[in-house]
Protein backbone atom coordinates (compact mmCIF):
# COMPACT_ATOMS: atom_id res chain seq x y z
CA UNK A 1 0.00 0.00 0.00
CA UNK A 2 2.32 2.59 1.43
CA UNK A 3 4.51 1.56 -1.83
CA UNK A 4 1.79 1.88 -4.46
CA UNK A 5 0.55 4.93 -2.57
CA UNK A 6 4.21 6.89 -3.43
CA UNK A 7 4.77 5.29 -6.71
CA UNK A 8 4.82 8.93 -8.99
CA UNK A 9 6.80 10.31 -5.76
CA UNK A 10 9.49 8.02 -5.48
CA UNK A 11 9.60 7.45 -9.75
CA UNK A 12 9.95 11.74 -9.96
CA UNK A 13 12.91 11.29 -6.59
CA UNK A 14 14.89 8.81 -8.82
CA UNK A 15 14.69 10.92 -12.26
CA UNK A 16 15.32 13.98 -10.66
CA UNK A 17 18.50 12.60 -8.78
CA UNK A 18 19.55 11.42 -12.16
CA UNK A 19 19.48 15.12 -12.93
CA UNK A 20 20.90 16.27 -9.68
CA UNK A 21 24.35 14.14 -10.01
CA UNK A 22 24.54 15.71 -13.81
CA UNK A 23 24.16 19.27 -12.20
CA UNK A 24 26.70 18.17 -8.87
CA UNK A 25 28.91 16.94 -11.30
CA UNK A 26 29.43 19.93 -13.61
CA UNK A 27 29.04 22.04 -9.96
CA UNK A 28 32.08 20.14 -8.76
CA UNK A 29 34.26 21.03 -12.12
CA UNK A 30 33.15 24.93 -12.39
CA UNK A 31 34.25 24.54 -8.30
CA UNK A 32 37.48 22.63 -8.54
CA UNK A 33 39.03 24.70 -11.40
CA UNK A 34 36.90 28.13 -11.13
CA UNK A 35 35.24 29.31 -8.07
CA UNK A 36 37.52 27.53 -5.55
CA UNK A 37 40.36 26.54 -7.27
CA UNK A 38 41.56 25.04 -3.96
CA UNK A 39 43.90 22.93 -4.30
CA UNK A 40 45.09 25.13 -6.68
CA UNK A 41 45.05 23.19 -9.98
CA UNK A 42 48.30 23.09 -12.40
CA UNK A 43 46.22 23.31 -15.56
CA UNK A 44 42.20 23.32 -16.53
CA UNK A 45 41.18 20.33 -18.16
CA UNK A 46 38.97 19.69 -21.10
CA UNK A 47 35.57 20.59 -20.08
CA UNK A 48 33.95 18.37 -22.88
CA UNK A 49 35.49 15.30 -21.16
CA UNK A 50 34.20 15.99 -17.73
CA UNK A 51 30.65 16.47 -19.77
CA UNK A 52 30.90 13.16 -21.01
CA UNK A 53 31.75 11.85 -18.04
CA UNK A 54 28.54 13.74 -16.15
CA UNK A 55 26.00 11.34 -18.23
CA UNK A 56 28.34 8.27 -16.79
CA UNK A 57 28.12 9.69 -12.97
CA UNK A 58 24.35 10.46 -13.47
CA UNK A 59 23.88 6.49 -14.75
CA UNK A 60 26.09 4.94 -11.96
CA UNK A 61 23.53 7.32 -9.34
CA UNK A 62 20.54 5.58 -10.55
CA UNK A 63 22.15 1.98 -10.27
CA UNK A 64 23.87 2.03 -6.91
CA UNK A 65 21.22 4.51 -5.22
CA UNK A 66 19.18 1.67 -6.22
CA UNK A 67 20.99 -1.17 -4.78
CA UNK A 68 21.21 1.14 -1.24
CA UNK A 69 17.73 1.20 -1.26
CA UNK A 70 17.77 4.61 -1.24
CA UNK A 71 14.00 4.91 -2.71
CA UNK A 72 12.29 3.07 0.29
CA UNK A 73 8.76 4.52 1.12
CA UNK A 74 9.35 4.04 4.85
CA UNK A 75 12.62 6.47 4.69
CA UNK A 76 10.82 9.44 2.91
CA UNK A 77 8.87 10.00 6.16
CA UNK A 78 11.88 9.82 8.62
CA UNK A 79 14.45 12.06 7.58
CA UNK A 80 16.58 11.29 9.65
CA UNK A 81 16.79 7.48 8.37
CA UNK A 82 16.19 9.08 4.86
CA UNK A 83 19.81 10.99 5.64
CA UNK A 84 21.02 7.53 6.52
CA UNK A 85 20.22 5.80 3.31
CA UNK A 86 21.45 9.17 1.29
CA UNK A 87 24.92 8.89 2.94
CA UNK A 88 24.87 4.73 2.07
CA UNK A 89 23.89 5.59 -1.65
CA UNK A 90 26.93 8.14 -1.61
CA UNK A 91 29.45 5.80 -0.27
CA UNK A 92 28.07 2.81 -2.92
CA UNK A 93 28.43 5.98 -5.60
CA UNK A 94 31.78 6.59 -4.47
CA UNK A 95 33.14 3.40 -4.63
CA UNK A 96 31.53 2.84 -8.10
CA UNK A 97 33.54 5.75 -9.32
CA UNK A 98 36.84 4.46 -7.90
CA UNK A 99 36.36 0.97 -9.73
CA UNK A 100 35.50 2.80 -13.29
CA UNK A 101 38.13 5.54 -12.93
CA UNK A 102 40.61 2.29 -12.10
CA UNK A 103 39.72 0.54 -15.11
CA UNK A 104 39.32 3.98 -17.96
CA UNK A 105 42.45 4.97 -18.71
CA UNK A 106 41.79 7.10 -21.59
CA UNK A 107 41.12 10.33 -19.33
CA UNK A 108 43.04 10.99 -16.12
CA UNK A 109 39.94 12.74 -13.91
CA UNK A 110 40.77 15.13 -10.81
CA UNK A 111 40.09 13.20 -7.41
CA UNK A 112 39.50 16.74 -5.89
CA UNK A 113 36.75 16.92 -8.51
CA UNK A 114 34.98 13.68 -7.45
CA UNK A 115 34.98 14.90 -3.43
CA UNK A 116 33.99 18.04 -4.63
CA UNK A 117 31.51 16.26 -6.64
CA UNK A 118 29.85 13.77 -3.81
CA UNK A 119 29.76 17.06 -1.13
CA UNK A 120 27.56 18.89 -3.95
CA UNK A 121 25.56 15.85 -4.43
CA UNK A 122 24.50 14.90 -1.15
CA UNK A 123 24.19 18.86 -0.26
CA UNK A 124 21.54 18.92 -3.14
CA UNK A 125 19.58 15.56 -2.20
CA UNK A 126 19.02 17.01 0.99
CA UNK A 127 17.02 19.91 -0.05
CA UNK A 128 15.17 18.29 -2.61
CA UNK A 129 13.95 15.98 0.26
CA UNK A 130 13.38 18.66 1.89
CA UNK A 131 11.53 20.77 -1.07
CA UNK A 132 9.65 17.69 -1.72
CA UNK A 133 8.52 17.13 2.13
CA UNK A 134 7.19 20.84 1.98
CA UNK A 135 5.48 20.19 -1.75
CA UNK A 136 3.73 17.10 -0.51
CA UNK A 137 2.86 18.91 2.83
CA UNK A 138 1.02 21.33 0.61
CA UNK A 139 -0.71 18.85 -1.86
CA UNK A 140 -1.92 17.27 2.08
CA UNK A 141 -3.92 20.44 2.86
CA UNK A 142 -5.08 20.98 0.26
CA UNK A 143 -7.07 17.86 0.04
CA UNK A 144 -4.59 16.18 -2.61
CA UNK A 145 -2.74 12.74 -2.57
CA UNK A 146 -4.75 11.12 0.16
CA UNK A 147 -5.75 8.07 1.35
CA UNK A 148 -8.68 8.00 3.90
CA UNK A 149 -8.92 4.82 5.87
CA UNK A 150 -10.92 2.98 7.59
CA UNK A 151 -10.15 -0.42 9.64
CA UNK A 152 -12.41 -3.07 10.67
CA UNK A 153 -11.91 -5.75 13.11
CA UNK A 154 -10.93 -5.69 16.65
CA UNK A 155 -8.50 -8.28 17.39
CA UNK A 156 -4.60 -7.75 18.15
CA UNK A 157 -3.91 -7.69 14.53
CA UNK A 158 -6.95 -4.63 13.64
CA UNK A 159 -5.11 -2.72 16.26
CA UNK A 160 -1.54 -3.70 15.49
CA UNK A 161 -2.39 -2.54 11.69
CA UNK A 162 -4.06 0.70 13.09
CA UNK A 163 -1.32 2.12 15.11
CA UNK A 164 1.31 1.48 12.38
CA UNK A 165 -1.14 3.49 9.89
CA UNK A 166 -1.30 6.23 12.50
CA UNK A 167 1.94 6.75 12.40
CA UNK A 168 2.33 7.52 8.61
CA UNK A 169 0.03 10.61 8.71
CA UNK A 170 2.54 12.99 6.92
CA UNK A 171 2.37 10.61 3.41
CA UNK A 172 -1.26 11.16 3.21
CA UNK A 173 -2.67 8.04 5.14
CA UNK A 174 -4.88 9.19 7.11
CA UNK A 175 -6.38 6.60 9.96
CA UNK A 176 -10.44 7.61 9.63
CA UNK A 177 -11.80 5.32 12.04
CA UNK A 178 -11.73 1.70 13.69
CA UNK A 179 -14.73 -0.17 13.89
CA UNK A 180 -14.98 -3.24 15.92
CA UNK A 181 -17.89 -5.81 15.50
CA UNK A 182 -17.18 -7.56 18.44
CA UNK A 183 -19.46 -6.33 21.56
CA UNK A 184 -17.90 -5.60 24.24
CA UNK A 185 -14.53 -4.50 23.04
CA UNK A 186 -12.89 -1.59 23.75
CA UNK A 187 -10.31 -0.11 21.59
CA UNK A 188 -7.77 2.21 22.55
CA UNK A 189 -8.95 6.60 23.03
CA UNK A 190 -5.96 7.04 21.14
CA UNK A 191 -7.40 5.47 17.62
CA UNK A 192 -10.49 7.31 15.70
CA UNK A 193 -13.40 5.18 15.96
CA UNK A 194 -17.17 4.57 14.55
CA UNK A 195 -20.11 3.71 16.28
CA UNK A 196 -21.26 1.17 13.96
CA UNK A 197 -21.16 -0.27 10.44
CA UNK A 198 -24.01 1.91 9.38
CA UNK A 199 -22.08 4.84 10.39
CA UNK A 200 -19.10 4.17 8.26
CA UNK A 201 -21.34 3.13 5.45
CA UNK A 202 -22.84 6.85 5.25
CA UNK A 203 -19.27 8.21 5.39
CA UNK A 204 -18.52 6.07 2.60
CA UNK A 205 -21.53 7.13 0.76
CA UNK A 206 -20.00 11.16 2.04
CA UNK A 207 -16.41 10.08 -0.19
CA UNK A 208 -15.02 10.96 3.07
CA UNK A 209 -13.63 6.96 2.97
CA UNK A 210 -11.69 5.70 -0.46
CA UNK A 211 -10.57 2.68 1.63
CA UNK A 212 -11.44 -0.08 3.75
CA UNK A 213 -9.37 -2.85 5.52
CA UNK A 214 -10.61 -6.18 6.95
CA UNK A 215 -8.32 -7.22 10.01
CA UNK A 216 -11.00 -9.02 11.40
CA UNK A 217 -10.51 -11.40 14.52
CA UNK A 218 -11.26 -15.12 14.31
CA UNK A 219 -15.20 -14.42 16.02
CA UNK A 220 -15.09 -11.90 14.04
CA UNK A 221 -15.22 -13.88 10.63
CA UNK A 222 -19.14 -14.77 11.05
CA UNK A 223 -19.84 -11.27 9.63
CA UNK A 224 -18.05 -12.05 6.43
CA UNK A 225 -21.08 -12.49 4.55
CA UNK A 226 -22.72 -9.40 5.54
CA UNK A 227 -19.49 -7.00 4.91
CA UNK A 228 -19.44 -8.53 1.78
CA UNK A 229 -23.21 -7.71 1.15
CA UNK A 230 -22.50 -4.31 2.02
CA UNK A 231 -19.80 -3.27 0.54
CA UNK A 232 -20.87 -4.82 -3.01
CA UNK A 233 -23.11 -1.72 -3.36
CA UNK A 234 -19.97 1.03 -2.35
CA UNK A 235 -17.00 2.00 -4.48
CA UNK A 236 -14.60 1.96 -2.06
CA UNK A 237 -11.38 -0.21 -2.34
CA UNK A 238 -11.61 -3.14 0.11
CA UNK A 239 -8.08 -4.51 1.31
CA UNK A 240 -7.80 -7.99 3.59
CA UNK A 241 -5.38 -8.12 6.47
CA UNK A 242 -4.87 -11.83 7.21
CA UNK A 243 -4.92 -13.10 11.01
CA UNK A 244 -1.86 -14.98 11.02
CA UNK A 245 -2.63 -15.47 14.77
CA UNK A 246 0.96 -16.88 16.75
CA UNK A 247 2.86 -17.58 13.15
CA UNK A 248 6.64 -15.65 12.71
CA UNK A 249 6.06 -14.39 9.26
CA UNK A 250 9.33 -14.57 7.57
CA UNK A 251 10.03 -12.74 3.88
CA UNK A 252 5.86 -12.49 3.91
CA UNK A 253 4.51 -12.17 0.41
CA UNK A 254 1.24 -11.87 -1.29
CA UNK A 255 1.41 -13.35 -4.79
CA UNK A 256 -1.55 -14.29 -7.64
CA UNK A 257 -1.87 -18.12 -8.55
CA UNK A 258 -4.38 -18.37 -11.09
CA UNK A 259 -6.55 -15.85 -10.02
CA UNK A 260 -6.47 -16.65 -6.26
CA UNK A 261 -4.34 -14.92 -3.80
CA UNK A 262 -1.78 -16.82 -2.22
CA UNK A 263 -0.07 -15.04 1.42
CA UNK A 264 3.57 -16.70 2.08
CA UNK A 265 3.97 -16.60 5.24
CA UNK A 266 7.97 -18.10 5.74
CA UNK A 267 10.19 -18.27 2.60
CA UNK A 268 13.97 -17.81 2.74
CA UNK A 269 15.09 -14.88 1.61
CA UNK A 270 17.52 -16.38 -1.07
CA UNK A 271 16.23 -16.98 -4.21
CA UNK A 272 16.57 -15.65 -7.93
CA UNK A 273 19.23 -13.47 -7.34
CA UNK A 274 19.68 -13.04 -4.24
CA UNK A 275 20.94 -16.42 -4.32
CA UNK A 276 23.29 -16.11 -6.68
CA UNK A 277 25.04 -12.98 -5.65
CA UNK A 278 25.58 -14.66 -1.89
CA UNK A 279 27.08 -17.65 -3.64
CA UNK A 280 29.59 -15.14 -5.26
CA UNK A 281 30.43 -13.54 -2.37
CA UNK A 282 31.34 -16.55 -0.30
CA UNK A 283 33.15 -18.83 -3.64
CA UNK A 284 35.59 -14.92 -3.79
CA UNK A 285 35.32 -14.44 -0.18
CA UNK A 286 36.52 -18.03 0.91
CA UNK A 287 39.11 -17.98 -2.13
CA UNK A 288 40.89 -14.99 -0.67
CA UNK A 289 40.34 -15.70 2.69
CA UNK A 290 42.57 -18.97 2.27
CA UNK A 291 44.95 -16.94 0.40
CA UNK A 292 45.18 -14.90 3.20
CA UNK A 293 45.33 -17.56 5.87
CA UNK A 294 46.87 -20.01 4.61
CA UNK A 295 50.13 -19.48 5.63
CA UNK A 296 48.38 -19.43 9.37
CA UNK A 297 46.56 -22.92 8.51
CA UNK A 298 49.45 -25.31 7.68
CA UNK A 299 51.25 -23.63 10.81
CA UNK A 300 48.28 -24.76 13.09
CA UNK A 301 48.21 -27.72 10.94
CA UNK A 302 51.78 -28.67 11.72
CA UNK A 303 51.82 -27.79 15.77
CA UNK A 304 48.32 -29.91 15.86
CA UNK A 305 50.10 -32.74 14.57
CA UNK A 306 52.65 -32.35 16.74
CA UNK A 307 50.79 -31.79 19.64
CA UNK A 308 48.82 -35.03 19.95
CA UNK A 309 48.67 -38.15 17.85
CA UNK A 310 45.61 -37.81 16.05
CA UNK A 311 44.29 -36.45 12.71
CA UNK A 312 44.59 -32.46 12.10
CA UNK A 313 40.82 -32.33 10.83
CA UNK A 314 38.07 -32.98 12.92
CA UNK A 315 34.53 -33.77 11.08
CA UNK A 316 31.36 -33.10 13.35
CA UNK A 317 27.87 -33.42 12.09
CA UNK A 318 25.89 -30.68 11.61
CA UNK A 319 22.80 -28.93 10.35
CA UNK A 320 22.15 -26.41 7.33
CA UNK A 321 20.24 -25.13 4.85
CA UNK A 322 16.55 -26.49 5.00
CA UNK A 323 17.89 -28.98 7.39
CA UNK A 324 20.51 -30.95 5.50
CA UNK A 325 23.46 -32.55 7.33
CA UNK A 326 26.88 -31.89 6.48
CA UNK A 327 30.31 -32.74 8.27
CA UNK A 328 31.81 -29.28 9.56
CA UNK A 329 35.76 -28.89 9.62
CA UNK A 330 37.37 -27.72 11.86
CA UNK A 331 41.05 -28.57 13.12
CA UNK A 332 41.06 -30.65 15.58
CA UNK A 333 41.20 -29.01 19.13
CA UNK A 334 40.54 -31.92 21.54
CA UNK A 335 42.02 -35.65 22.39
CA UNK A 336 40.95 -38.67 20.00
CA UNK A 337 38.79 -39.68 23.24
CA UNK A 338 37.04 -36.71 24.39
CA UNK A 339 33.25 -37.89 23.59
CA UNK A 340 33.95 -41.62 24.66
CA UNK A 341 33.57 -40.58 28.09
CA UNK A 342 31.20 -36.91 28.23
CA UNK A 343 29.26 -37.92 25.16
CA UNK A 344 27.52 -35.28 23.10
CA UNK A 345 28.40 -32.18 25.53
CA UNK A 346 28.93 -28.09 25.04
CA UNK A 347 31.85 -26.98 25.04
CA UNK A 348 32.97 -25.12 28.22
CA UNK A 349 35.36 -22.30 29.67
CA UNK A 350 38.69 -24.18 30.89
CA UNK A 351 37.46 -28.02 28.82
CA UNK A 352 40.11 -30.72 30.31
CA UNK A 353 39.26 -32.70 27.14
CA UNK A 354 41.17 -30.11 24.59
CA UNK A 355 44.81 -30.01 23.67
CA UNK A 356 47.31 -26.89 24.77
CA UNK A 357 47.20 -25.64 21.12
CA UNK A 358 43.74 -26.51 20.71
CA UNK A 359 42.70 -24.49 23.89
CA UNK A 360 44.81 -21.79 22.35
CA UNK A 361 43.32 -21.90 18.73
CA UNK A 362 39.64 -21.98 19.95
CA UNK A 363 39.78 -19.07 21.93
CA UNK A 364 40.86 -16.97 18.80
CA UNK A 365 38.33 -18.91 16.62
CA UNK A 366 41.52 -20.14 14.12
CA UNK A 367 39.77 -23.71 14.67
CA UNK A 368 37.08 -22.73 12.55
CA UNK A 369 39.20 -21.75 9.68
CA UNK A 370 38.59 -25.15 7.27
CA UNK A 371 35.35 -24.70 7.23
CA UNK A 372 36.00 -21.99 4.24
CA UNK A 373 36.25 -25.65 2.14
CA UNK A 374 32.65 -26.37 3.30
CA UNK A 375 31.82 -22.91 1.80
CA UNK A 376 33.17 -23.40 -1.24
CA UNK A 377 31.72 -27.12 -1.43
CA UNK A 378 27.92 -25.35 -0.71
CA UNK A 379 27.33 -26.68 2.29
CA UNK A 380 28.06 -23.77 4.16
CA UNK A 381 28.00 -19.52 4.00
CA UNK A 382 30.59 -17.22 5.23
CA UNK A 383 27.83 -15.31 6.75
CA UNK A 384 24.65 -16.61 8.64
CA UNK A 385 23.64 -18.53 11.46
CA UNK A 386 26.24 -21.13 13.34
CA UNK A 387 25.55 -24.54 12.51
CA UNK A 388 24.32 -26.99 15.22
CA UNK A 389 24.84 -30.37 15.91
CA UNK A 390 21.29 -32.58 15.13
CA UNK A 391 21.58 -33.86 18.59
CA UNK A 392 21.29 -30.54 20.52
CA UNK A 393 18.83 -29.66 17.72
CA UNK A 394 16.27 -32.45 18.69
CA UNK A 395 16.25 -30.65 22.24
CA UNK A 396 16.39 -26.97 21.25
CA UNK A 397 13.35 -26.94 18.75
CA UNK A 398 10.84 -27.86 21.66
CA UNK A 399 12.33 -25.41 24.06
CA UNK A 400 12.61 -22.24 21.99
CA UNK A 401 9.61 -21.38 19.13
CA UNK A 402 10.49 -20.63 15.78
CA UNK A 403 13.92 -22.29 16.40
CA UNK A 404 14.30 -23.81 12.97
CA UNK A 405 13.51 -20.79 11.04
CA UNK A 406 17.28 -19.98 11.11
CA UNK A 407 17.71 -23.51 8.91
CA UNK A 408 16.29 -21.29 5.91
CA UNK A 409 19.63 -20.12 5.13
CA UNK A 410 22.69 -21.44 4.96
CA UNK A 411 24.93 -22.19 8.07
CA UNK A 412 27.75 -19.48 8.17
CA UNK A 413 30.92 -19.43 9.40
CA UNK A 414 30.00 -16.17 10.83
CA UNK A 415 27.22 -14.35 12.13
CA UNK A 416 24.71 -11.48 13.22
CA UNK A 417 24.72 -13.36 16.57
CA UNK A 418 28.31 -13.77 17.20
CA UNK A 419 30.07 -10.60 16.58
CA UNK A 420 27.36 -9.36 19.04
CA UNK A 421 28.60 -11.30 21.26
CA UNK A 422 26.17 -14.28 21.81
CA UNK A 423 28.54 -17.77 21.23
CA UNK A 424 29.68 -20.22 23.35
CA UNK A 425 27.62 -20.62 26.60
CA UNK A 426 25.34 -17.36 26.29
CA UNK A 427 21.80 -17.30 26.15
CA UNK A 428 20.67 -19.56 22.77
CA UNK A 429 16.92 -17.30 23.09
CA UNK A 430 19.52 -14.03 22.32
CA UNK A 431 21.18 -15.91 19.88
CA UNK A 432 18.03 -17.40 17.76
CA UNK A 433 16.88 -13.74 18.18
CA UNK A 434 19.56 -12.46 16.47
CA UNK A 435 19.76 -14.82 13.69
CA UNK A 436 15.55 -14.29 12.93
CA UNK A 437 16.62 -10.59 12.90
CA UNK A 438 19.89 -10.77 10.31
CA UNK A 439 17.48 -13.23 8.33
CA UNK A 440 14.37 -11.18 8.09
CA UNK A 441 16.76 -8.39 7.31
CA UNK A 442 19.49 -9.97 4.63
CA UNK A 443 20.88 -8.05 2.17
CA UNK A 444 24.65 -8.39 0.08
CA UNK A 445 25.42 -5.20 1.90
CA UNK A 446 24.31 -7.03 5.29
CA UNK A 447 26.91 -9.58 4.23
CA UNK A 448 29.75 -7.10 4.13
CA UNK A 449 28.78 -5.77 7.11
CA UNK A 450 29.22 -8.62 8.87
CA UNK A 451 32.48 -9.55 7.76
CA UNK A 452 34.21 -6.44 7.98
CA UNK A 453 33.20 -6.12 12.01
CA UNK A 454 34.21 -9.66 12.21
CA UNK A 455 38.14 -8.70 11.43
CA UNK A 456 37.66 -6.78 14.82
CA UNK A 457 35.14 -8.82 17.26
CA UNK A 458 34.87 -12.04 15.75
CA UNK A 459 37.54 -14.12 16.22
CA UNK A 460 38.90 -13.15 20.30
CA UNK A 461 35.41 -12.99 22.12
CA UNK A 462 35.36 -13.86 26.20
CA UNK A 463 32.60 -16.67 25.23
CA UNK A 464 35.08 -18.26 23.03
CA UNK A 465 36.19 -21.75 24.28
Amino acid sequence: MLKTHNQVLLGALRGLDVVLAFLAWEFAYQARFFWLNWPSADYIPDHVEYLKAAFAAALLTALTFSLANVYRPQSFIRPRQDFLYLLRGGLYLFLALVVVAFYYREFSYSRVHTLYFLVFLLLLLVLSRYLARKGMKWLHRRGYHLRKIAVIGSGETALNFAQRLAGYQRTGILLKGVLSLQSGTSLPTSLPQFNDLEELVHRIQRQEIDQVFLALSPTEQTHLPQLKEQFAELWVDLHIVPNLGSFRTLHTETENFEGMPVVTIVRSPLFGWNRLLKRGLDMVGAAAALLIFGPIMLLIAGLVRLSSPGPIFYRQERMGLDGRTFNALKFRSMRLDAEQRTGAVWASKDDDRCTPIGRFIRKVSLDELPQLFNVLRGEMSLVGPRPERPVFIEQFKKQIPDYMLRHKVKAGITGWAQINGWRGNTSLEKRIEFDLYYIERWSLWFDIKILFLTIFKGFVDPNAY
